[in-house]
């Protein structure tokens, strides 16, 4: 389950590609989520993922 705010959702995705995954494509297979809901979510709040830095900012 992963946080619907998507200030938290931020948090969540950050850490998670920071510790565990060295792509936003594995986490979201791995944890069978959508990659565009996530991109869409957090880019209401002015966040991009960067894929050089894998995480988004």
């Amino acid at each position: 389950m992963i946080p619907n705010d998507p200030v938290m959702l931020l948090s969540f995705i950050n850490m998670k590609l920071r510790d565990q995954y060295d792509s936003l494509d594995a986490l979201c297979d791995d944890l069978d989520i959508s990659k565009q809901e996530i991109i869409e979510k957090l880019k209401k709040i002015d966040y991009i993922y960067d894929n050089e830095k894998n995480q988004f900012k």
